[in-house]
């Protein structure tokens, strides 16, 4: 992996942190040029240059044969690593580079692999001779490389960690390695089967959960993808479920903000398809956001806030956007029937949600207590263990309409 890909946009502070460094040690060694360059293909690459700009020979991205610079040979041990006067050494008198810069005092130090390869080096060098350099100062070129060794290894193995992460997530989109679980949510008032949400299950390594791949996704630049995929394996399954049933599928804002939104629907009955938002930061425009959502609603699409009561984000949420569903959150739930403060909580979004006409859905139902408190608060629609866990599509497709909910607890 070449020097140059570790410092494109994105790793700029590993790039500031070599400048800096490069720039002191020359500083303090009163060097005119300090210099950092990499070896590819018998060539000598400069990646990082520090001297004065009006007499600095050395430009960042070019080049010259390696074996005619003073880096081969001093990483071959054939040239010292420190010479107050470079015409005094016999190969360095050869090169022709010694005459027209000129090069008169030289430190260089190569940096190398674990293994012991070189890669490049740490040079600096003045236009004249400096007879007053010491073995001190070619030390504290060496301390120099050692530091940007570290920092170019560390910055090569996120590089590469990234790397692998992203081919983790490509090999996953290319597959279509996603299955779908459909989770039932159950209307109270009705007392029936009332949708089903797709979740996400992913069997390729690592084995882990879904938030994961689509965090690392994200990470890598391809959440939008991963998210597309998702939603394009739910709506599959849409058409074999009873036409009284919808669907609710998952999208970050970042996924709904993007242009490819419009055509991830084409061709849905959105009148049975309802989005959860699925992010706990903030919108950066909530404007945008109703733009992008509003062709959609207007064919029928409906709008769930997840995770309500988890953190302030969701709340602005349902104010800028005015969901049809509001889902309370799991950490809302559980225990709801032991905590008072909770069940404050729950009482409220359930009364914002009546008199604003929403659905508010519990979700992470696990214990006949919870749903009987949350049944008495008035909430009209439940998610959970308690009443249904996720399901292969074939599985979904035997539920009956009518529901059996739990006797309230004594």
């Amino acid at each position: 992996m070449s020097l140059a890909s570790l410092f494109e946009p994105g790793h700029g502070t590993a790039g500031e942190q070599v400048q800096a460094i490069l720039q002191a040690v020359r500083r303090h060694l009163a060097m005119d040029v300090g210099f950092v360059s990499e070896f590819i293909s018998g060539r000598r690459v400069f990646r990082f240059t520090d001297g004065q700009t009006s007499r600095n020979p050395v430009s960042v991205g070019a080049s010259d044969l390696l074996e005619k610079s003073f880096c081969y040979y001093v990483a071959r041990g054939m040239m010292p690593e420190l010479m107050h006067d470079a015409r005094e050494d016999p190969i360095a008198a050869d090169l022709p580079v010694t005459r027209d810069l000129p090069v008169g005092a030289h430190l260089s130090v190569p940096l190398r692999h674990a293994d012991g390869t070189t890669y490049g080096s740490v040079c600096c060098f003045s236009f004249n001779p400096d007879r007053s350099l010491t073995t001190r100062d070619l030390g504290l070129l060496r301390l120099c490389a050692d530091l940007v060794g570290a920092i170019l290894h560390r910055e090569r193995r996120t590089v590469t960690e990234r790397d692998e992460r992203r081919a983790r997530v490509e090999a996953v989109i290319a597959s279509k390695g996603i299955e779908i679980a459909y989770q039932p949510i159950f209307s109270l008032g009705e007392g029936r089967l009332k949708a089903f949400e797709a979740l996400s299950r992913f069997a390729a390594e690592p084995r882990r959960g879904p938030d994961l791949w689509f965090a690392e996704a994200a990470e890598v630049g391809l959440g939008e993808e991963l998210e597309f995929l998702a939603v394009d394996r739910a709506l599959a399954g849409l058409d074999a479920l009873a036409p009284s049933l919808t669907l609710t599928v998952n999208l970050s804002p970042a996924a709904i903000m993007s242009p490819r939104l419009p055509a991830v629907f084409a061709g849905a009955p959105l009148e049975r398809v309802v989005v959860e938002l699925t992010e706990h930061v903030g919108v950066e425009s909530y404007e945008a956001l109703r733009q992008a959502l509003a062709p959609l609603r207007a064919r029928g699409l409906r709008l769930a806030i997840d995770d309500v009561g988890a953190g302030h984000a969701t709340f602005r949420h349902v104010l800028d956007l005015a969901p049809e569903y509001i889902k309370l959150d799991m950490s809302l739930i559980r225990g709801i029937d032991r905590d008072a403060a909770r069940r404050a909580l729950a009482e409220s979004i359930t009364t914002y949600g009546r008199r604003t006409g929403c659905d508010v859905v519990a979700e992470g139902i696990e214990t006949e207590a919870e749903f009987a408190a949350l049944r008495d608060l008035g909430i009209t629609c439940a998610q959970g263990y308690l009443l249904g866990r996720p399901v292969p599509l074939a599985e979904a497709l035997r539920m009956p309409l009518a529901a059996s909910f739990p006797d309230a607890a004594p």
